[in-house]
């Protein structure tokens, strides 16, 4: 084994860990596996053999590389959760999900979270991930971010209250979260209303991507169990699903992936709905699953 196969090996062992760093920055899992070749790129141009701590080299260039990317992105709204695209979803089954996907949703990355994230801006979100998600001292965030540690401790600060006034809490029970969208998929299938009211929060928002460039934004319990009527259709052929590690659901007829939906579940209602139905990210998430 050469010296560069014996680099790239090392590599190898961080990768889930920078994919999990990359799609949290990044909510795409596209654009985090090209913020980690050039991430690998970057290792490979460096005096490798100096690095005494690799782990925590690769996490600082891989956040630098992804604030580099958020800061080169044509459009982002800072001010509106309605206004932007629904980051990518992590589907799995009810049952259980992979290693790598337990990699990627570690603790409280939800779909309604990662939202939450696309608001700030790229130093506070790089701030808060790498901080508050992955435990890197301020002053080496810092370092990534161009601001002193005080600044960067305020960029922190910032984001983790936007975090906590926008990002609900769900709840953590998987079984009964289960029953929660079993109910909601039996009354959306049996064209019962008052049913579906009855487990949405009255204040449930619900946002729809169909690739469009905006959001379709439905708020509260009746307005929202009205839109779900109207897809009763869709409800015959829909399933539940684990979606970023919480139950959600998808529609798959004849195995193709038509929709996503995750669901934030809190007090035992559903507070949050997030729908994709952009054909083309479908298609993709559909090959991302089956290489596994």
């Amino acid at each position: 084994m050469d010296e560069n196969d014996w680099l790239a090996l090392r590599f190898e062992e961080h990768r889930s860990h920078l994919r999990a760093v990359g799609y949290r920055m990044l909510g795409s899992l596209s654009d985090a596996d090209d913020a980690i070749q050039e991430t690998w790129l970057r290792l490979s141009r460096s005096e490798a053999d100096s690095l005494t701590n690799l782990g925590g080299w690769l996490t600082t260039v891989m956040g630098r590389v992804c604030l580099d990317m958020l800061r080169s992105r044509k459009v982002r709204r800072e001010d509106s959760i309605d206004d932007q695209q629904l980051p990518d979803p992590i589907v799995g089954v009810v049952e259980g999900t992979n290693p790598e996907h337990e990699a990627l949703l570690g603790d409280s990355v939800g779909l309604a979270l990662l939202v939450v994230l696309d608001t700030l801006t790229p130093a506070e979100r790089l701030s808060f991930v790498l901080h508050d998600m992955f435990a890197v001292p301020f002053d080496e965030v810092a370092a990534v971010v161009g601001k002193s540690t005080a600044t960067t401790r305020q960029l922190a600060s910032r984001a983790r209250r936007r975090v906590q006034d926008s990002a609900p809490v769900p709840d953590p029970d998987l079984a009964r979260q289960r029953e929660v969208v079993d109910a909601f998929l039996a009354a959306s299938r049996g064209g019962d209303f008052d049913a579906l009211v009855a487990v949405l929060d009255p204040d449930v928002v619900l946002r729809a991507d169909t690739g469009a460039g905006f959001l379709k934004v439905v708020r509260g319990a009746e307005a929202v169990s009205a839109q779900a009527l109207s897809f009763a259709r869709f409800a015959h052929s829909s399933m539940p699903a684990l979606v970023n590690g919480a139950v959600g659901m998808v529609n798959a007829p004849d195995g193709r992936l038509q929709s996503v939906m995750a669901v934030t579940i809190t007090n035992g209602r559903i507070v949050e709905i997030h729908i994709l139905a952009d054909r083309p990210r479908l298609e993709r998430l559909d090959r991302e699953a089956a290489r596994g």
